[in-house]
């Protein structure tokens, strides 16, 4: 379908708007809700880039236009009646403004969900740390200390996992592998190494 058919099939409310959800492509978790109205949309899907309507401003907002927090367009649908967009994207850093990465952070009842994004969870709550930093915060001390203090505590956290494993002790070892992931993931983040450069290369050497 192609950019004027879509026009003409969405049902813009009174206003000139329709909602629109946005998910993580990878998770599918949804990061926010916003409105769009006919030319954020043909940006959206032109830029391959999230672009939303600011009804407080009254203007168009590329998301991640100030942040740097950009949201790359992976899919974009509406929904049986179509009055609403559905848009799942990349996410760079946080998509919520208080720097969580999802808008969604209230919980109200949880039974027990796994949560199968955490890796990507962290990362992102690290390139948050980063571009938004918090007193105190021992990432933010990882990336004023600069690469070396980075590399030096991947290091350590190597010993501490061939130890944990000598030991054959199971809550240890997997206590010294999360310090190590966590320590690999800022690492990433320090040099610009995505979690999704890691899935393109396990990919390849899956086949």
């Amino acid at each position: 379908m192609d950019i004027k058919e879509l026009l003409a099939e969405i049902k813009f409310d009174e206003s000139g708007l329709v909602v629109a959800v946005t998910q993580d492509y990878m998770t599918n978790e949804v990061l926010m809700v916003a409105y769009m109205n006919r030319e954020a949309l043909e940006i959206t899907l032109n830029e391959k880039r999230a672009c939303y309507f600011s009804r407080s401003r009254q203007s168009l907002w590329r998301k991640g236009e100030t942040s740097g927090h950009v949201q790359l367009l992976k899919g974009l649908y509406y929904d049986c009646d179509a009055d609403a967009i559905l848009i799942k994207v990349e996410q760079t850093g946080a998509a919520c403004h208080t720097g969580a990465y999802s808008c969604f952070f209230n919980k109200v009842y949880e039974n027990n969900v796994t949560d199968p994004s955490i890796l990507k969870k962290v990362y992102n709550q690290i390139i948050s740390r980063r571009d938004n930093p918090v007193n105190g915060s021992y990432t933010n001390y990882l990336f004023e200390k600069g690469l070396d203090k980075i590399l030096k505590k991947v290091g350590e956290e190597t010993s501490e996992v061939i130890i944990g494993a000598k030991n054959k002790n199971k809550d240890e070892l997997v206590y010294e592998l999360s310090d190590l992931i966590y320590h690999s993931l800022v690492l990433m983040v320090s040099e610009g190494v995505t979690i999704d450069d890691l899935k393109r290369e396990l990919t390849k050497r899956h086949k």
